[in-house]
């Protein structure tokens, strides 16, 4: 292949990257507008909102920060809290390097890595040819990341006056990202495996709900979840070695 084919090639799947990550701009764009408006609540200027979203790009990690700093939480706290609830990357990172070709630079790209963007990158990359991969998630999370920082500045510079017209936006924006990560594991059902998986997930999650316990319900429901999965993985394995 000559460098012309193998630039256009490059062109081709920066394009799909970002074709491929549009849908995550309805999540992406009401939160980040939710958090503009809560940081500037919280006295932060619009210029320090859109710069914690492009220097930080941690998601809920900022909300936590922006509230921890405003009700006078030292600072070193804050950024201690913020690193632990980002601590999930050192699995993320790990394991979505193992679809990136092996550059130099691969470890600048999970800059761009969010829950979002690793469902999607776990689920394309597979199917994408190695040489091109890192282009696909370039464009894929840099737009992810684009949309985060707009919609942030949005938020900050006019997003207490669209809330006061339309006071509906309130209730309906902080549903937005819950609903993108519904979408990300709608496919995932067609697999028994995956069906089951998530199955026990979903009900220990509502049950450790119900009883008041929603600070064990999403590291139990992953933890229950994991194990069950490789519990699974294991038990199909080991009746396919058994028919061999």
């Amino acid at each position: 292949m000559n460098k012309n084919d193998c630039s256009l090639n490059n062109n081709a799947f920066l394009i799909k990257g970002l074709k491929d990550s549009m849908p995550l701009l309805g999540g992406y764009i009401p939160v980040a507008i939710s958090f503009g408006i809560i940081a500037t609540q919280a006295n932060f200027s619009p210029l320090e909102a859109t710069l914690i979203s492009l220097f930080i790009y941690a998601g809920a990690s900022q909300f936590l920060l922006v509230a921890m700093v405003a009700s006078g939480a030292s600072l070193w706290l804050a950024v201690l809290m913020t690193l632990l609830i980002n601590a999930r990357h050192l699995v993320y990172a790990p394991n979505l390097a193992l679809f990136i070709p092996n550059k130099r630079y691969w470890w600048l790209l999970m800059y761009g890595l969010t829950d979002q963007i690793y469902a999607l990158a776990h689920t394309r990359l597979p199917h994408i040819p190695e040489q091109y991969r890192s282009a696909w998630f370039i464009s894929a999370s840099l737009l992810a990341w684009f949309s985060w920082v707009a919609g942030t500045a949005l938020g900050a510079v006019i997003g207490e006056e669209v809330t006061q017209t339309w006071p509906t936006l309130t209730q309906v924006m902080p549903f937005a990202l819950p609903a993108l990560f519904i979408v990300l594991l709608a496919p995932k059902f067609t697999s028994q495996l995956w069906s089951l998986t998530l199955g026990v997930s979903i009900v220990v999650a509502l049950m450790l709900s119900l009883f008041d316990m929603t600070n064990l319900a999403i590291p139990s429901a992953a933890l229950c979840g994991a194990l069950c999965y490789f519990l699974l993985e294991k038990q199909s394995q080991g009746a396919l070695s058994n028919d061999a």
